[in-house]
């Protein structure tokens, strides 16, 4: 070859190669837990849904028809308030030193452990009546050995009582919603007549209205026009575009004990408690 003559270019591979230049960088994407109620979308799907339960590589969500659906958390595999994100397990809370008080008020007995169901029980409508109840006072609950069950509204009540048995030492309380003079509520109660049933309520449409709007920094609950669904009526109103699953949420978590909520929840609550916990 002449000393004129041109090598070919060799491209990529003249020279050493620098391990130390720079790199394309790698994609990376928040981690947010999966919390229960959180609503995402799948990426690259149009599956909107709420979370329901997550495990270290999976999570359960329940889309708006009901269905559920296990899901991979692969790295940026969701959508959360416009972002792409990698879903994680959320991490357990760390305990807290030992109250004095139990979120409903009640003195906590030190060192106690959860009492062996008792035959006894408490309905509740639905499943944010029964969160609202665990969460201020599942402590009591656990030690008197009651457990809450969903009754799934009130239209199947005198059904549901037949069905359940009650007698001395199996007894039945049932909180119900607008349990108020002229309601569906009050003339389906009034079919109840059994000296081992109680049922008590609180005079609100929803539950969500026992809680008191200053935790969540509202003056008042706004009014609902009639005939318009009333969570979606609710959030409409005060200028919320969140689903109500992740409204509740929300709302649930802005509650640490009995003082804020209304009083005719705490009443109602308190009067099934002693019911079915009084010996037969």
């Amino acid at each position: 070859m002449s000393p004129t003559s041109r090598r070919p270019d060799p491209g990529i591979l003249a020279g050493p190669i620098d391990l130390d230049g720079p790199r394309r960088p790698l994609v990376t994407y928040p981690e947010v837990p999966a919390t229960p109620g959180l609503v995402v979308k799948q990426r690259g799907a149009p599956l909107v849904a709420t979370v329901v339960e997550a495990l270290d590589d999976r999570v359960l969500v329940r889309d708006r028809r009901g269905a559920e659906h296990w899901l991979r958390t692969a790295k940026g595999a969701f959508e959360v308030d416009g972002r792409f994100v990698t879903l994680v397990r959320p991490r357990p809370e760390r305990a807290p030193a030992a109250p004095t008080q139990t979120a409903s008020g009640s003195v906590a007995a030190s060192g106690a452990t959860a009492r062996v169901a008792r035959a006894s029980r408490i309905l509740v409508e639905g499943r944010h009546d029964a969160e609202l109840v665990e969460r201020v006072w599942g402590d009591d609950l656990r030690v008197e050995g009651v457990v809450v069950e969903l009754l799934e509204g009130a239209d199947h009540l005198e059904e549901v009582v037949r069905g359940f048995g009650p007698r001395p030492g199996r007894r039945l309380g049932v909180l119900l919603d607008h349990l108020v003079e002229g309601s569906k509520e009050q003339r389906l109660a009034a079919t109840i007549d059994h000296p081992d049933v109680l049922i008590t309520g609180h005079p609100f449409v929803d539950i969500w209205q026992a809680v008191k709007p200053g935790v969540i920094g509202l003056s008042a609950w706004p009014e609902v026009p009639r005939g318009q669904p009333w969570k979606e009526g609710l959030l409409a109103a005060i200028g919320s575009n969140e689903e109500p699953a992740r409204f509740w949420q929300r709302l649930l978590g802005a509650v640490d004990d009995w003082t804020q909520l209304e009083p005719q929840l705490i009443g109602a609550v308190e009067q099934l408690i002693d019911f079915v916990t009084e010996p037969a």
